[in-house]
């Protein structure tokens, strides 16, 4: 089968947002190339190694590409996708002098060939992310998170994703109750449980990754802890979501006592108040996917709506906040 291989050079600042845009568009595939310079900033405190090949992308700057199956109107598609990538430009997200390219490919050029990048990492004291399809030999006290994660995004190397899961392991005490928002490849709501979270409901509003997360808690032997759901952000609480007729049929009871969602800080700014009626007093909301030209907004928006910051992590440009609700009285 041939494929139309869109390829988008911008900065790495808008990586999510545009490939975000593609996975709307229809995408089958998205892959994100960044600067392989030597000079880039790495994080090893963890032990992390990076096996990324050098390339001559600048600093800052990334190349995406999406995958839309033969047949696909391109001029269509570029039509729609070039305004909204430069509307980013009102939310403070620079695309830079962004370019675009596209050619066909055969799907084993591209559905394969970036397995060869994705190798086990440890992203936290105790949390490891193994591909399924790698040898690892983990040492004592180790958990390790399986992850196919297909067409869906989180395979832990973005910094969002590495944030959410070190803060989940200072915060997971054992015995929570959890709501994953924009779960993706479920990574978060898989690390949770391996830390000790006691159940957890897991949410996306792609059918892709609802999928993807599925087959991976499904391969982690979670399935009686995590459950999968679609439902556009927290909406499965007000109507059941999208493949149940009833919310009182969920894996956790509401309010619960953690709440994560690795989104875009767009996004956050949408339903904080939905997150804070969803916590109990004491609860914990992790935000992350917050990009630094945001930040200020993110903190005052959780505090507009009565959450208390607890802490800010950070990893190069990016934020996770540690937000608590108030205890009653």
């Amino acid at each position: 089968m041939k494929w139309h291989e869109i390829t988008i050079s911008t900065t790495e600042e808008a990586t999510e947002m545009i490939s975000n845009f593609l996975h709307e568009l229809g995408a089958g595939g998205v892959s994100i190339e960044e600067s392989g310079t030597l000079n880039k900033p790495r994080d090893t405190s963890l032990g992390q190694w990076y096996e990324l090949p050098l390339n001559d992308i600048p600093e800052g700057q990334a190349v995406i590409k999406g995958y839309f199956a033969e047949g696909t109107d391109l001029d269509g598609l570029l039509e729609e996708l070039k305004p909204r990538v430069e509307e980013l430009r009102t939310f403070e997200i620079d695309p830079g002098e962004v370019a675009y390219a596209w050619h066909e490919v055969d799907d084993e050029d591209w559905a394969t060939a970036w397995k060869q990048y994705f190798k086990p990492i440890r992203v936290s004291d105790t949390l490891t992310i193994k591909p399924t399809w790698e040898d690892y030999t983990p040492e004592e006290g180790e958990r390790i998170i399986e992850l196919d994660p297909g067409m869906a995004f989180g395979t832990g190397t973005h910094p969002t994703t590495a944030l959410c899961l070190q803060t989940l392991e200072s915060v997971v005490r054992g015995g929570e109750e959890m709501i994953d928002v924009g779960t993706g490849s479920g990574i978060l709501a898989i690390g949770a449980c391996k830390l000790g979270a006691k159940s957890i409901l897991a949410l996306d509003l792609d059918p892709i990754a609802v999928s993807s997360a599925t087959e991976n808690v499904s391969l982690n032997g979670l399935s009686e802890k995590i459950e999968v759901r679609l439902s556009d952000l927290l909406g499965v609480l007000r109507y059941g979501g999208a493949d149940s007729g009833s919310a009182s049929s969920l894996q956790v009871t509401v309010p619960v006592d953690l709440v994560v969602a690795n989104i875009l800080a767009e996004i956050i700014l949408l339903f904080i108040d939905d997150v804070y009626e969803a916590l109990k007093p004491g609860g914990i909301y992790i935000a992350s996917g917050v990009y630094k030209n945001k930040e200020d907004d993110v903190e005052k928006g959780l505090k507009a709506s009565g959450f208390e910051i607890v802490e800010k992590r950070r990893d190069e440009d990016w934020i996770a906040f540690v937000a608590r609700k108030p205890q009653e009285g």
